[in-house]
């Protein structure tokens, strides 16, 4: 009976093991990295830290991150709900095929789109802005929401919105007071691997700014020097791009649990 426990645990000691090293890394230093192999810190430093919150052109990545991030998980969802709606309610022709080329876009690889975006970016001067990454990142998260959220609409009976149109509600009153709070769980799971994919994506993210929007995980790859890799500060800020995340899934979570026995997910 003990031995069913050991695969979960192998299992979360492969999962955490890479985050502990990164961890580890990031409070040591370059010569100790590169010459000593070590489980923990022999000479703790915290100096990698010090640098990702002085210099702002490291600090600036993760703001300029988190407000086209936050952006884009605003503009999908808001577009997708009435969208998803209207996939979940009615019937028109070729809803299907729309339906269906809606998610082609999130098959289709971002550098298929790089170079259009860029050229139509710096035409019509949105090029290096937070909106123009935003914006970018809908052409793979807003298909995903539409998705999503169409999964959860259609497990609510139509018989709700029948019976508040009775009682007078009109639909956006309806919407906003009745259905979202009824697809609260979907819109919270929506909202995390809009987040999710958002935050992690480099090519358009690296490709559409240069200085003023310029991102952390665009950052990241810049920080080989005339002595080489910063193996210290990078782990330190790969270490720091973890929270986030974390902070999302922390804040949405009961939502995540029920969303995943729910819905598409």
């Amino acid at each position: 009976m003990r031995l069913k426990w050991l695969v979960p645990v192998i299992y979360i000691f492969f999962l955490l093991l890479p985050i502990y090293w990164l961890v580890n890394m990031s409070l040591k230093t370059n010569e100790e990295i590169l010459s000593v192999f070590s489980l923990w810190p022999q000479n703790l430093t915290f100096d990698n830290y010090r640098v990702i919150f002085t210099d702002k052109s490291w600090y600036s990545g993760y703001i300029n991150s988190m407000i086209y991030v936050s952006i884009n998980v605003v503009i999908s969802v808001t577009f997708a709900l009435p969208a998803a709606y209207a996939f979940s309610r009615y019937s028109f022709v070729g809803d299907k095929h729309l339906f269906f080329w809606l998610l082609t876009n999130r098959m289709a690889p971002p550098a298929v789109f790089a170079l259009p975006f860029f050229q139509l970016y710096s035409s019509i001067g949105l090029f290096d802005s937070h909106i123009a990454v935003a914006l970018a990142h809908c052409l793979f998260n807003l298909p995903l929401a539409v998705w999503i959220l169409e999964g959860f609409m259609s497990g609510i009976p139509k018989e709700i919105d029948e019976t508040a149109f009775v009682d007078g509600y009109s639909w956006p009153r309806f919407f906003v007071k009745i259905f979202i709070p009824n697809i609260a769980s979907g819109i919270g799971v929506t909202a995390f691997f809009c987040f999710m994919f958002s935050w992690v994506e480099l090519l358009l993210a690296r490709t559409l700014t240069s200085v003023n929007a310029k991102p952390i995980s665009a950052i990241m790859t810049r920080t080989v020097s005339a002595s080489g890799l910063d193996w210290g500060v990078l782990a330190a800020a790969g270490a720091l791009t973890i929270l986030p995340g974390a902070l999302v899934i922390w804040f949405v979570r009961n939502h995540i649990a029920k969303g995943f026995a729910l819905g598409r997910v």
